[in-house]
């Protein structure tokens, strides 16, 4: 049964995944950094770091809380478990998933470079892995 791939067409399509698209893409870049070095975090600590980054000073508490939460709904973050706060309220705990960190990774490889480096059985067990993640 012959697999069916798809190509990308125009400009820039085939390097960058949705996520690190439009107008969400820096915010979403932040939120993923925040949560591969910090670890584990509030979205209220996610929003204090991300106020620290030069171009997000002006990035509200409401704007990350929906990011975090629809890179939830798409499953880039989950929630790992709940954390009683100083006022004594209970706030959740988000992660990333393994889908982000291989986003981070793939937005990171120049993937022309990766075909020009990788050797034959490399190149064979990626495209084998593809296929059978496309079925």
């Amino acid at each position: 049964m012959p697999v069916k791939l798809r190509v990308a067409r125009g400009k820039r399509k085939s390097g960058r995944l949705q996520v690190f698209k439009g107008r969400e893409a820096k915010l979403n870049h932040a939120i993923f950094q925040i949560l591969a070095l910090k670890g584990p975090q509030t979205i209220y600590d996610i929003h204090k770091e991300v106020k620290t980054r030069r171009r997000l000073r002006h990035v509200r508490y409401a704007t990350v809380n929906k990011r975090v939460r629809a890179l939830t709904e798409s499953g880039y973050i989950k929630k790992t478990g709940v954390k009683k706060t100083k006022a004594g309220f209970k706030a959740s705990v988000y992660e990333l998933t393994a889908r982000a960190y291989l986003a981070i990774l793939l937005n990171s490889i120049n993937l022309d470079e990766l075909v020009f480096v990788v050797d034959e059985a490399t190149a064979s067990s990626i495209l084998a892995d593809i296929m059978c993640a496309s079925r």
